[in-house]
């Protein structure tokens, strides 16, 4: 007899294509999604200014802006993370903690040692890790906090019965410590977002803490998520107490998920992009705008708008997003926008600054992933002194970026083009 049983490897390998098949639907069901998307352009009726843009904006979308706030910006990992671990160490009842990124590393067991340590001395520490952006985190991180009493849950692990839900990551980035005092922005737990932006190793970032009643929007925002994992309710004083206006911004905190409305943080982004009379600055780390929205933004330029965008240059953490970036570029370009490529480090900054009053600041990238697939928070400040001031942050990366011209971007190298062509292919998930 043969040494293979050619009947029995021929069902095995129909089984095997029998499985490979279902999975393959299975997967290809979960990644797809039921939602329409905005398809129709966005009339303009009426300027950022007016109070009903934002009025509209939390009738429309949701929650309404709320008075009486104080932000802070934090730049790179020196201002960012000691003032995240002073805000932990200093915690009395509650800390909330959702993050995409955390590999491991020195800030990684300085933030674990830091939440442990109030968890021991009876602070309520709940932590919300994306299960894909964790995947570089030492377990005996995890295991030294959850003996410490911190309450760590993972976003969407693996399971056979929704595959695609890997595709939906919550990229939300949410420190909310004793219901008074939040932070939001694009800043990782890993040691890329450490020092000052000085060399390639040490990335540009922004970050903002934030005190008064916008506070509790921050909140529940994490608590959104933390039900969806959990089923768990954290409400009471503990995690909602009474704010009082602490300073004069008007603020909102705006959230989307493709569970709840995907289309919604690019619905607020056209909606301030469509606003807007005079200016729109634009820091993105990943910049792969679609067909709507890339209209938007030609049709503010064409009203008189001056577009002013700063994404990474060589020093970038994905070469497929920076070459789907730079296929899209020629249209605005072409019509006078100014695009610029930061050069010291990877640029990781997602701000947008609108008319010198809109400040816009979160976890949310210009492209169709935060737009549609993954979980994203959006920190929105009307505050015409404090948009001034991010403005010449902005400006002074713009200085230290090189500027695209558009023949330059025309007459780029046939392999270039190439490049670009192939990542375009993928920027659906990008």
């Amino acid at each position: 007899m043969s040494a293979f049983n050619f009947p029995g490897r021929t069902a095995l390998l129909v089984t095997g294509a029998v499985i490979l098949t279902l999975v393959v639907a299975l997967i290809a069901v979960n990644f797809m999604s039921g939602e329409k998307k905005i398809e129709r352009r966005i009339e303009r009726l009426y300027s950022l200014e007016d109070p009903r843009f934002r009025h509209e904006l939390g009738v429309l979308l949701g929650p309404q802006f709320v008075g009486g706030n104080r932000p802070m910006v934090l730049r790179n990992g020196d201002e960012i993370f000691p003032a995240m671990l002073a805000a932990i160490r200093n915690a009395g009842t509650s800390i909330t903690f959702e993050t995409y990124i955390y590999w491991s590393g020195d800030i990684g067991r300085e933030f674990a040692d830091a939440l442990s340590e109030r968890a021991r001395h009876g602070v309520k520490v709940h932590v919300l890790l994306d299960w894909v952006g964790s995947a570089k985190m030492d377990a005996q991180l995890i295991d030294r906090m959850v003996a410490a009493g911190v309450r760590i849950e993972k976003f969407h692990p693996p399971h056979w019965s929704h595959l695609g839900r890997l595709n939906n990551r919550t990229h939300r980035k949410l420190l909310v410590v004793d219901g008074r005092v939040a932070f939001t922005g694009g800043v990782g737990i890993a040691s890329e977002w450490t020092g000052q932006a000085q060399d390639p190793d040490h990335w540009r970032d922004t970050h903002f803490q934030v005190e008064g009643p916008v506070v509790a929007q921050m909140q529940a925002v994490f608590l959104d998520n933390w039900i969806k994992v959990t089923g768990d309710v954290l409400h009471g004083p503990d995690y909602f107490p009474a704010l009082e206006p602490v300073g004069s911004s008007l603020a909102q905190m705006f959230s989307s998920s493709p569970s709840g409305g995907s289309e919604s943080m690019q619905l607020m982004y056209l909606l301030a992009i469509t606003s807007a009379s005079r200016s729109i600055d634009l820091s993105a780390a990943y910049f792969v705008p679609d067909d709507l929205t890339l209209h938007a933004l030609l049709e503010a330029i064409k009203r008189g708008v001056k577009l002013r965008i700063v994404v990474p240059g060589e020093h970038m953490d994905s070469e497929t997003v920076r070459h789907a970036s730079r296929a899209r570029w020629g249209p605005l370009l072409a019509n006078g926008a100014v695009i610029a490529e930061y050069q010291p480090t990877m640029f990781h900054c997602k701000v947008m600054i609108v008319d010198g009053l809109l400040v816009s600041v979160g976890s949310t990238n210009f492209d169709n992933r935060s737009f549609r697939l993954n979980d994203e928070a959006t920190l929105n400040i009307i505050d015409a002194d404090f948009a001034n001031a991010q403005t010449a942050i902005f400006e002074a990366d713009l200085n230290r970026s090189r500027q695209i011209t558009y023949t330059e971007w025309r007459e780029r190298p046939l392999r270039e083009k190439i490049g670009e062509r192939l990542a375009s292919l993928f920027r659906s998930q990008l």
